[in-house]
């Protein structure tokens, strides 16, 4: 299991297993430097990400205190042994990819159109029961899906996002899983408390990302038969420097002020949870048109990933479209949908809860 959550408030627990030794310092540009929750010397300029020469991943990050400092970050397996409740989180599965229902993907990092035509079950489960859970009111409050979408027609949409973007799944669940480190070393130190975060901010290539979690009071289930579980809300986002702002402002004249600023906003700001880097990288799974979805154009904007003038390049005056069109299923099980419109039927999962997508209770009921 990669980990269950039950509600938790106050700072972390100590893990209660034995953590693997985490170094105290590390090499970068043949510099001793400490790793946090040390501090770094004021004005010291370091690549972010970045890898030390011990050939460990790190962020630099901006504490709540205004200091800057250097938290490791490596994408990999590891352990699940962080008290959280009466359950444990961790890192777990971070390499795994679904190689037994998507063997193309675990070789390329793509999904090959030919293998997703011809798929009925994913993890065992049947992709209509995938489907039917990942719906609004159905596993979660918000859902996992669009009610015109489904789980094949958006696996096969963000697919062809992501190579027009000339990246591959992998690439995009990276920046996620550092995020997602680097709260589990906040939390490991004591030093995530439920509504405030001891790191503010952090750099991706060149630049600060600012960062906002919460701890949930329930956890999410996943829709495929695996492990994957979620307690964190997690927001991020970013200024655009001028230049991008004005590259937008010229590509997209044809839109009104509003719109553009819109459409910013959607590029650059992410609400996600940990679920999602576990999902693309085992999945190419980006969630469809939800509030919880983490778009492949957004994390690449965002992180950095790729410029703008590739980006435009990919999707020529229709950027705005891209992250806002729908992957409408070609059944789009309409009678279900006005069915369920007509009798107010919710599904199996409670709707008030706008800003939490959980289902369950605080003790994982319902």
């Amino acid at each position: 299991m990669l980990f269950a959550a039950v509600l938790a408030t106050g700072t972390a627990a100590a893990p209660s297993d034995a953590s693997p030794a985490t170094s105290t310092v590390v090499t970068i540009r043949e510099q001793q430097l400490p790793v946090y929750p040390s501090t770094l010397p004021a004005g010291l300029t370091l690549p972010s990400p970045g890898t030390t020469k011990e050939g460990r991943e790190y962020l630099l990050v901006r504490t709540a205190a205004g200091a800057s400092a250097l938290v490791l970050v490596p994408l990999e397996d590891g352990p699940v042994n962080l008290r959280y409740g009466a359950e444990k989180i961790g890192k777990g599965q971070q390499l795994q990819v679904d190689g037994s229902d998507f063997p193309t993907l675990a070789a390329s990092g793509l999904h090959a159109p030919v293998e997703l035509a011809r798929t009925r079950s994913i993890t065992g489960k049947p992709v209509a029961e995938i489907t039917r859970l990942g719906r609004p009111g159905m596993a979660s409050g918000v859902g996992f899906l669009a009610e015109d979408e489904d789980i094949l027609s958006v696996l096969r949409g963000d697919n062809e996002l992501v190579r027009r973007l000339g990246l591959k799944h992998p690439d995009l669940a990276r920046p996620l899983f550092h995020v997602w480190n680097l709260l589990l070393r906040e939390y490991e130190l004591g030093k995530l408390a439920r509504f405030k975060d001891d790191v503010g901010s952090f750099w991706y290539h060149g630049r600060e990302i600012h960062l906002r979690s919460q701890r949930t009071k329930g956890f999410q289930e996943s829709i495929f038969n695996d492990e994957i579980k979620g307690a964190f809300d997690i927001e991020l986002w970013r200024e655009l420097d001028a230049g991008e702002r004005e590259f937008l402002n010229a590509a997209y004249v044809h839109l009104s002020a509003a719109e553009r600023e819109a459409m910013m906003g959607r590029l650059t700001r992410l609400r996600t949870g940990e679920m999602q880097p576990y999902y693309i990288m085992r999945y190419g799974f980006y969630e469809g048109h939800t509030e919880y979805r983490v778009d492949p154009i957004a994390i690449a904007v965002t992180f950095g990933l790729k410029p703008l003038s590739e980006i435009e390049k990919a999707f020529p005056a229709e950027v705005d479209r891209a992250l806002t069109n729908h992957f409408t299923t070609k059944a789009k099980m309409q009678g279900e949908i006005e069915a369920k419109a007509q009798s107010g039927r919710r599904g199996d999962c409670s709707p008030r809860l706008p800003h939490h997508r959980t289902c369950g209770s605080a003790y994982g009921g319902s």
